[in-house]
């Protein structure tokens, strides 16, 4: 383990650590939208719409800078440690991805579109750069993920309380107000309404918009995200390590207790997952827990017995489950493939410069047949790359993404420590469901995985769980208890309700 300089620089390690989990925990409560959505998200105007309302993204990227900063000085505090401060390969690939990003964005379609974008990566990738050189500092998952999970937890809640009656409540009032004229809103919230896209003007009248009532009536929840997919994609990444904290923490309390906490913890992941209702998430799941049993320290018969039952029994509850998507046609499926024909003709006519970062509306809008619905991103993070950056930009963004995920995942089978290994877990099952999705780019939920993208890939620092003040050198820590071989284990803007 890295030795620090003194206790004092210890624990301002540690603080630092806990106040970039804290922002992270933030973000996702408070930068669930697209960042190309940014300016339709207005500056709340009184602490209750602090609370209670999206936050521009600049507010963030401003929090942001000034923890950057404040771990870059304590970085050269401990400069007694000289090569934790030289760059290494895992520098290359993202700089070499931004720089070109910079480029692009020169000649893009849309300047309007590929500047916040641009801020956005920016701070991607130097969340990544954070957790590649001042993580590993110190044993940083308890530190860092305290301000996470609980954010992940008003989330769920959230996320349920729509799912028991908000969304019910919500649509039976929009009723009752197109019913009524509207008498039963404050002119204020039908202004809002309309920004949101809940209400839309059709012969000088407000009527409800009906994908609006269509999704009230399907409840799929997406808590303080932009929509259910992207709760989906939280959960892959945080759930594992989630449930495995929660065991290990309360070990201490009284059995009635501690399977309480256990059972609370499960059942708002797992159901708000179900609730969701996505079905790549439902899959990616399938394939984390076949990961999780295949590892474990079993005969190979029952290993590869368990892991067949988990897939046959798992399709077969998916094929009940979305059984009336796929009789009406899975449309959403379809819709995709369209998306992703129209970005490839895209990367192929614009070989170099792609049409600039975020702007595959502008293209989609020009070449989609008339019946499609409109979008705003490819629901591909990869094929984006290649539509919006040119042939360079998505090989680079494989490169890194392929090459970090790679590296961590070597690591964590090296070092066998469960939380590694959850933690790995999880973050290659949301950048594998980045081949469906966008979670790419929002901010809130990126920031989480590709910090913990360039932590795992510094395999110097033990992630067990122990105090950060312990300094057991990784060559004589004993192995995991609970693993033989440890791997990965374990568009519109959101208004909250």
């Amino acid at each position: 383990m890295i030795r620090p300089d003194s206790a004092k620089l210890q624990r301002s390690w540690t603080v630092w650590t806990v106040a970039f989990g804290v922002m992270l925990g933030v973000g996702l409560l408070k930068f669930g939208n697209p960042i190309i959505l940014d300016g339709e998200i207005p500056v709340p105007g009184s602490w209750s719409e602090v609370l209670t309302e999206p936050w521009p993204a600049l507010w963030g990227q401003i929090a942001f800078i000034a923890v950057a900063l404040w771990g870059t000085f304590l970085a050269w505090k401990s400069r007694r440690q000289p090569s934790r401060l030289l760059p290494d390969w895992r520098c290359g690939p993202p700089a070499l991805w931004l720089i070109w990003q910079q480029f692009v964005a020169l000649h893009s379609v849309d300047t309007s579109l590929s500047r916040p974008t641009l801020r956005h990566f920016t701070v991607l990738v130097f969340s990544a750069l954070l957790g590649c050189y001042c993580l590993p500092r110190i044993r940083w998952p308890r530190w860092l993920l305290i301000g996470i999970f609980l954010a992940l937890a008003i989330c769920l809640v959230r996320a349920t309380n729509q799912r028991w009656g908000g969304f019910r409540h919500d649509r039976e009032a929009l009723l009752e107000g197109n019913r009524t004229g509207w008498t039963n809103f404050a002119a204020a919230d039908l202004e809002q309404m309309q920004r949101s896209r809940m209400l839309v003007a059709t012969n000088g009248t407000l009527e409800i918009n009906p994908i609006v009532l269509i999704k009230l009536e399907r409840a799929r929840v997406s808590g303080t995200l932009v929509y259910p997919n992207a709760l989906a994609g939280t959960l892959l990444l945080l759930l594992p390590v989630a449930l495995w904290m929660t065991i290990r923490e309360t070990g201490d309390l009284r059995p009635p207790i501690r399977f309480l906490l256990i059972g609370l913890t499960g059942f708002l992941g797992v159901g708000c997952l179900f609730w969701t209702g996505s079905k790549s998430a439902w899959l990616i799941a399938l394939a984390q827990l076949g990961v999780l049993l295949w590892f474990r320290p079993w005969p190979p018969r029952w290993r590869a017995v368990a892991v067949t039952t988990l897939i046959l029994v798992g399709l077969a509850a998916f094929g009940l489950r979305f059984q009336a998507y796929f009789a009406a046609g899975a449309t959403s499926v379809s819709a995709r493939f369209d998306y992703w024909s129209v970005a490839a003709r895209t990367g192929i006519s614009h070989p170099v410069w792609g049409t600039g970062p975020g702007t595959f509306m502008r293209p989609y809008a020009a070449q989609k047949v008339p019946e499609a619905e409109m979008t705003r991103l490819v629901h591909n993070d990869y094929l984006e790359q290649f539509s919006d950056s040119g042939v360079l930009g998505g090989i680079l963004y494989l490169v890194w993404i392929g090459s970090a995920l790679w590296v961590s995942g070597r690591i964590a089978l090296r070092e066998r420590e469960p939380v590694r290994a959850l933690l790995w877990v999880g973050t290659a099952a949301w950048f594998i469901q980045g081949f469906v999705e966008f979670s790419l780019y929002i901010p809130g939920l990126a920031g989480l995985a590709f910090t913990f993208l360039g932590g795992l890939t510094d395999g110097s620092t033990p992630l067990s769980w122990r105090s950060s003040v312990e300094s057991t050198p990784t060559s004589t820590r004993p192995p995991s208890p609970t693993l033989s071989r440890t791997i990965p284990i374990p568009d519109r803007p959101n208004r909250p309700k």
